[in-house]
């Protein structure tokens, strides 16, 4: 199945490979919001507050609007049904390691069933001392914002995540799944 990003995503993705070196992520300091004004709006910082576990740092208007509310310090994983939340994790996570954005697909919805699809960009950047503890994130809608008419967002359900290693084809993330051997349950 093959997957093509919004054009704001692909140029999102370009502007951050552009301010690091290859296999490393860019440092925080390298991202220069006054070159990003068109989609600043979209834009959030999350910050990594120990193992899987990530927070809201800095968060766009738009977001701000869909939520109906300012997300600073808030999970970012509550916002996510519960089912979601561990493979969205260790993806976050795949992320640092690897030194490699990841998009996710997924859909919003409102308490009485709105709903909005979503491209979500979340890419590392390194702290001064070398660390990644940072993901600049975008929310970027697939479908009209205008649909909610103003009702907010109560949680997003995964579709896809692809991670998008340097040089190499979109990937689907691969999906975590139970397994029997001789009746019971592994991995």
């Amino acid at each position: 199945m093959a997957f093509v990003s919004h054009s704001n995503t692909e140029q999102l993705i370009d502007y951050w490979r552009s301010r690091g070196t290859p296999g490393s992520a860019p440092q925080r300091s390298a991202i220069d919001p006054s070159e990003l004004t068109h989609v600043l709006p979209q834009i959030f910082i999350l910050r990594r507050v120990a193992p899987r576990q990530f927070h809201f740092r800095l968060v766009g208007g738009l977001i701000a609007d869909l939520h109906g509310r300012d997300l600073r310090e808030e999970p970012f994983l509550k916002l996510w049904d519960e089912a979601d939340r561990s493979q969205l994790s260790l993806a976050l996570e795949a992320a640092r390691r690897q030194a490699e954005p990841i998009v996710v697909d997924c859909q919003a919805r409102t308490l009485d069933h709105g709903r909005l699809s979503l491209e979500m960009l979340l890419a590392p950047l390194t702290s001064a001392d070398g660390e990644i503890d940072r993901l600049l994130g975008f929310y970027q809608p697939l479908s009209p914002v205008t649909a909610l008419a103003g009702r907010p967002l109560a949680a997003l359900s995964l579709s896809h995540i692809r991670l998008m290693g340097s040089g190499r084809p979109m990937v689907p993330f691969p999906h975590l799944r139970l397994a029997t051997v001789d009746g019971r349950t592994v991995g």
